[in-house]
């Protein structure tokens, strides 16, 4: 397991759902990040930067509940995404156990509320107005306007600064049920679905769980944050991330852009799989190749996925054969459709076998076995004075990913290229291609 790689969670049960919704750019992100005291959620001037829904964990006094961030629901937006968004935001209201229904006590009433309030009223769970942007207790007269929504009592409060929100989370705890949901735990397989922008991640998504989870969009960079779901098979979790498309040159990433591949590459860290997505209709390009290794560089195991299949001229053994040569972790690849359905079963079961090697261990007896093989294959390489490197014996210190200790006569006799050498052979004795596979030489006591 990458060191600190995953949140602390030491939820045994999880009390109820919570969705956030509101009109755009009134601070719903804003509160989820004040809420979970996190950066969890993209938090920009520009409004519409939440698209679709995203679940996070809040714990409070001891208690964990489920947040839900959702879009900003317009009904007069026209633009290309604002009637998924309001479909994402439906959704999670209908999953939820209690609604907060965030306003902008400064902008006040907008016909967007009132549109938005006449669909909660006919909600069957509890209904919270949340009057943000209330900075100055004196000011809490301004939530009284929001009476008129009919939803009962407006709560004044400041999400930016944290005023009102002790609180909130006291009243949140009130209103759950409770109902003792057990989290997921270490044993799920979380898979971050990455590749460069427009590639099919989103389709991808929702071709694997089977419905539209994430809005999909022929727009390059829809996704803006990354989003966890949870898809059961038998009786193996995983936890599919599906992140924002990795532009290659940092000149290119500005504002909303830059902070959503910060998340993509948060969930890589967080992954212990990552699916590469390429986009086999317009060939292997050097930018797909830069996305693969820094899947390798956060410590993932990497699985290549050539989407879009069946729109292509590619021979598979040729694409295999050029990754493999490239990529330093030789992953398997195998080809896809998101559209048709080509090839998911296998996908699934390809990162099963992958994250069983990911999490595994070598027994020592075995590695020492393979040691001494690599041992007779080639000598070490020698120092000035004519002393040779030597393996004297090797042990696996740490999984998920694998990390071995290999102990030698003199770690300084150690080239870049011998090292090389020997993870290759590793990976190819124990079944490893695709595995990030670290080794420390150390002199042997």
């Amino acid at each position: 397991m990458k060191p600190d790689a995953r949140p602390k969670l030491n939820a045994t049960e999880i009390a109820g759902t919570v969705a956030i919704v509101g009109f755009p750019n009134v601070g719903k992100s804003t509160l989820i990040n004040r809420l979970t005291q996190s950066r969890a959620a993209v938090v920009h001037e520009t409004p519409g930067v939440t698209r679709d829904r995203k679940e996070l964990l809040c714990e409070w006094t001891g208690t964990w509940f489920r947040l839900i961030d959702t879009g900003g629901v317009d009904a007069e937006d026209e633009g290309p995404f604002g009637k998924q968004i309001a479909a994402q935001a439906l959704a999670a209201i209908a999953e939820a156990d209690l609604i907060l229904f965030v306003v902008d006590a400064r902008a006040g009433i907008t016909p967007g509320d009132e549109e938005l309030a006449a669909t909660l009223r006919a909600a069957k769970v509890p209904v919270r107005v949340l009057a943000n942007k209330i900075d100055d207790p004196r000011r809490d007269s301004a939530a009284a306007e929001f009476y008129k929504l009919g939803l009962g009592e407006p709560v004044p409060l400041s999400a930016l600064h944290g005023y009102g929100t002790g609180d909130l989370l006291d009243e949140i705890l009130t209103l759950l049920p409770g109902r003792g949901e057990v989290p997921i735990g270490d044993e799920a397989i979380r898979v971050a679905i990455l590749g460069r922008p427009n590639v099919g991640k989103s389709s991808m998504l929702n071709a694997l769980v089977g419905r539209e989870r994430v809005i999909v969009s022929e727009v390059p960079g829809t996704t803006r944050d990354t989003i966890d779901t949870v898809l059961k098979r038998g009786d193996r979790t995983f936890v599919l991330v599906d992140t924002a498309g990795l532009r290659r040159k940092r000149k290119q990433r500005q504002g909303i852009e830059y902070y959503s591949e910060l998340r993509a590459l948060e969930a890589a860290e967080r992954a212990d799989v990552a699916l590469v997505l390429i986009d086999a209709s317009e060939g292997i390009v050097e930018h797909d190749l830069a996305v693969a290794d820094l899947a390798r560089k956060a410590g993932c195991s990497t699985l290549v996925a050539l989407n879009k299949w069946d729109e292509t001229t590619l021979e598979l053994v040729d694409a295999a054969g050029q990754l493999h040569r490239r990529l330093r972790q030789r992953p398997p690849v195998i080809a896809v459709s998101a559209k048709s359905g080509r090839g998911l079963g296998r996908l699934l079961d390809h990162v099963e076998r992958l994250f069983e090697k990911h999490a595994g261990r070598i027994p020592t007896g075995e590695l020492n076995r393979g040691l001494e093989a690599l041992r007779d294959m080639r000598e070490g390489p020698a120092g000035r004075r004519g002393r040779r490197l030597k393996i004297l014996y090797g042990t696996q210190v740490t999984s998920r990913p694998p990390r071995f200790r290999v102990f030698v006569n003199d770690p300084g006799l150690v080239t870049r290229d011998y090292g090389y050498w020997v993870e290759n052979e590793l990976r190819k004795r124990f079944g490893l291609d695709g595995v990030p596979v670290s080794i420390d030489f150390v002199k042997s006591e």
